[in-house]
């Protein structure tokens, strides 16, 4: 008889961050997910030692590296295991991922891998970590809480980066090279242990309600937008009549998402930016003219929209009429000489999930 097996899964959703207003504060967990299976023996032996084999399917396919000390998902699970006196990963261990969220579009793929690291590292050592500890290692990597957190906890969510003491302001300021640091070809095992440790409470979150009505219209145009050409374009300050302005927006927007029936006149108002969608126009030819054609008195059913995360995809909220918003926003697109794919998205409302299977031999 064989040695028997222990088996999880682990799915985390994509994530749509800003939610107009929002900027770097709120988040939302929708119906697209990266799905991980996990096979490894119960007792995985000493020697000989086999390297993780990760297999990758779905979005982005044919760009993941496939080393484990290349693989963002993977090095972040070893950070969690270091950080916790385990320093490699078990022997024999095979890990799959599937993956639905696209590349580069604005819906969180990068959190929803991140999260998914730190859960597989707590599931591999058995930490059994709290949920805020785990937003303590996902925050070490990822610096702006709003797609983590959603990715994490589930739902429409609020978070912040708490003030911490000087000591642990140092430790979670520490450079992303030194979390992860960048395996060299030559890397022996023992090479990169000791990493920097997270402090405890390094954000906190707070979910809002979502009436079951509303939906997600995702227009996601064909090219890629990194992070960080996004932020790039964004001003250092701002006037206090445009955070006024957000912020009143803001308050009101936490509050009518979860009303029902949702307000359209109320929320597509309260789902105008100033502090980043003006910025980053330039970026996505196209998106003024999606964001003030497209308006409830246009398409009934529709609620509000705005950019997702930093784009290029566009997030309509709606409660009907998914395909005439999507389809008027094509036409849009296409006298940018842009085209687009569009889903009709729920919110999920759930937490990401580790579901153990049956040991098989």
């Amino acid at each position: 008889m064989s040695a028997p097996l222990r088996r999880f899964t682990i799915k985390v959703p994509a994530t749509s961050a800003n939610i107009g207003p929002g900027f770097d504060v709120v988040g939302l967990s929708l119906t697209l997910t990266l799905t991980l299976t996990v096979t490894l023996p119960s007792n995985p032996p000493s020697s000989p030692y086999i390297q993780p084999q990760i297999t990758y399917t779905g979005e982005g396919a044919s760009e993941v590296p496939l080393d484990a000390y290349k693989n963002l998902t993977t090095r972040v699970a070893l950070y969690v295991l270091r950080c916790h006196n385990l320093n490699h990963f078990p022997s024999h261990l095979t890990l799959h991922a599937h993956n639905e969220i696209p590349f580069g579009r604005g819906l969180g793929s990068s959190g929803a891998a991140v999260i998914a690291g730190v859960l597989l590292g707590n599931a591999l050592g058995q930490l059994n970590l709290s949920t805020e500890r785990l937003l303590d290692f996902a925050l070490m990597v990822e610096r702006h809480p709003d797609n983590v957190t959603a990715a994490l906890v589930g739902g429409f969510v609020g978070s912040y980066l708490k003030e911490l003491d000087e000591a642990a302001s140092e430790a979670a300021s520490v450079p992303l090279s030194e979390v992860l640091p960048e395996y060299p070809e030559d890397a022996g095992e023992d090479w990169g242990l000791n990493p920097p440790l997270p402090p405890f409470g390094i954000g906190h979150y707070v979910r809002f309600g979502w009436s079951e009505s509303i939906k997600a219209v995702a227009i996601i145009p064909r090219f890629e937008l990194s992070t960080a050409k996004a932020r790039s374009v964004l001003p250092t300050e701002y006037s206090r009549k445009d955070l006024v302005f957000n912020l009143q927006r803001l308050a009101v927007l936490t509050t009518a998402l979860a009303q029902s029936p949702p307000d359209p006149d109320l929320i597509y108002e309260a789902m105008k930016d100033r502090v980043h969608q003006p910025y980053r126009k330039t970026l996505i030819p196209g998106l003024p003219e999606v964001t003030s054609q497209i308006t409830p008195a246009t398409h009934p059913g529709l609620l509000g929209i705005c950019l997702s995360g930093a784009g290029p995809t566009i997030l309509a909220l709606a409660t009907q009429g998914f395909e005439a918003i999507a389809e008027d926003a094509r036409t849009i697109f296409k006298q940018q000489n842009i085209e687009i794919d569009w889903k009709v998205l729920e919110v999920a409302g759930g937490s990401s999930v580790v579901e153990e299977k049956s040991q098989i031999y």
